[in-house]
């Protein structure tokens, strides 16, 4: 009989970091001056569910892991930084922009950037596009 394998913290960490990557692929930030930046949700996202939630008034910044399926048939998950600045929020756009500045620093991994003034500019097909 085989004595029972433990597991290294190793391990254990990266089933944490699993579920969290599972559990929440959305973050929407706002503005909360003086602070900075502020998160305002946390959540798991379809593309529907994002594109529906961001207020038509209002700017916000958001990281949101796109999941889609690669032309070769793999599935892939791309992080993108969205800066949603839609018209009518035109006279906070400095703040967002200089908010966005420091994450696209931050967030050096974050390959994809993009600003959208319209719900189409945040197509699937488009941000699936810009991912792939």
């Amino acid at each position: 009989m085989s004595s029972p394998i433990g597991l290294s913290e190793g391990c254990v960490a990266a089933v944490q970091h699993l579920r969290e990557l599972r559990e929440i692929n959305t973050v929407v930030l706002r503005a909360d001056p003086p602070d900075g930046l502020a998160p305002e949700l946390e959540a798991n996202l379809t593309h529907d569910e994002l594109v529906q939630g961001l207020p038509s008034d209002e700017p916000r910044l958001v990281l949101h892991e796109l999941s889609f399926a690669s032309p070769e048939g793999t599935r892939r998950n791309e992080l993108l930084l969205i800066f949603w600045m839609p018209p009518a929020a035109g006279e906070q756009e400095e703040t967002y922009t200089a908010g966005y500045s420091a994450l696209k620093e931050y967030l050096g991994d974050v390959h994809v950037h993009l600003t959208a003034r319209r719900a189409d500019q945040l197509a699937y097909r488009r941000l699936v596009a810009l991912a792939g």
